[in-house]
């Protein structure tokens, strides 16, 4: 496995795991006229496609543990895991089964419903920082769920880190929430 690599932005610190692809080569187009790849990616990045794009679930706990061996513990004082809200709706959302997973093994509270999406355009399309950005503007609001007083360190978790753009935008919303503290942001790969 690649050894976890350092991003920064606008929280206090932040990880990836690995890069998600590797190579893909053009192998020219199918019968129906679409683009095929053989497309190489890391371990990491291999599990996080099959359980995203395959509903590979048996791949949760693996990723999950691999977060806690390689990037928790750099966190100082963790007190509540949030996962990215999703682009995409799906019946289980795969960086929240994640993220779930990571609170169980290290015994940390999780809250699925602390960060909320409006809908509105993916960023996979988008190009550019400035672009995402423009697409986030407004569409990330946290909801009063921390029932305690006190101000908590929070682990953003997302499954794919480009740009920035997307914990950019769920960092200043999590900044306008009293009770949050530090931000640590990780995700399982980058692009």
């Amino acid at each position: 496995m690649q050894v976890a690599r350092q991003v920064f932005g606008p929280w206090d610190q932040g990880w990836v795991l690995a890069k998600h692809t590797l190579s893909s080569t053009y192998l020219g187009d199918d019968q129906y006229g679409h683009a095929r790849f053989e497309t190489v990616r890391s371990e990491v990045g291999e599990a996080a496609f099959q359980l995203k794009y395959r509903q590979a679930w048996e791949q949760v706990e693996p990723l999950a543990a691999t977060v806690v061996e390689h990037i928790y513990p750099r966190f100082d004082r963790v007190g509540l895991i949030v996962p990215m809200p999703a682009s995409t709706a799906r019946a289980r959302q795969p960086v929240t089964e994640v993220a779930l997973a990571v609170g169980r093994q290290v015994g940390k509270p999780v809250f699925t419903e602390l960060l909320l999406k409006e809908p509105g355009s993916s960023l996979k399309n988008l190009h550019g920082k400035e672009e995402k950005l423009a697409a986030m503007k407004d569409r990330l609001r946290v909801a009063n769920e921390i029932n305690n007083d006190g101000r908590w360190n929070v682990l953003l978790l997302d499954d794919l880190y480009d740009s920035g753009a997307s914990m950019e935008a769920a960092c200043a919303a999590l900044k306008t929430y009293p009770k949050i503290g530090r931000i640590y942001v990780a995700a399982l790969t980058w692009k």
